[in-house]
């Protein structure tokens, strides 16, 4: 992952807005589409993810549905019923740590203490 460290407390929340948004996805299809849409600039490894979505799974956030795909056992992950709940908390979270922090790195001019 580029830039781990800002993205490694992002990475549940990444996931879960993914599977909010796509219903249900295996792991790889999760690393490409997080490559993707970030035009390369986040790379999401194997040992960062399935650690995640292991965790996740635990939490009774996520359900695994296993399908033979090509001759292939594929684990696809979504969103529980709890699932979809916390990710909307998650989400507003983050969006709460953007906005403060692009206070702190970009603050507004006039501000009087």
């Amino acid at each position: 992952m580029k830039n781990s460290q800002l993205y490694k407390g992002s990475l549940n929340t990444i996931i879960m807005k993914l599977l909010e948004e796509n219903g249900k996805m295996y792991g790889y299809e999760i690393t490409q589409k997080v490559k993707a849409i970030t035009k390369g600039e986040l790379n999401i490894t194997e040992g960062a993810l399935y650690p995640a979505l292991h965790k996740l799974e635990a939490e009774g956030l996520l359900d695994v549905e296993i399908e033979k795909v090509d001759n292939r056992m594929r684990k696809y992950y979504k969103l529980t019923e709890s699932g979809q709940k916390e990710t909307v908390n998650r989400l507003s979270e983050l969006e709460d740590f953007i906005r403060n922090m692009q206070s702190l790195v970009n603050p507004k001019p006039n501000l009087e203490f």
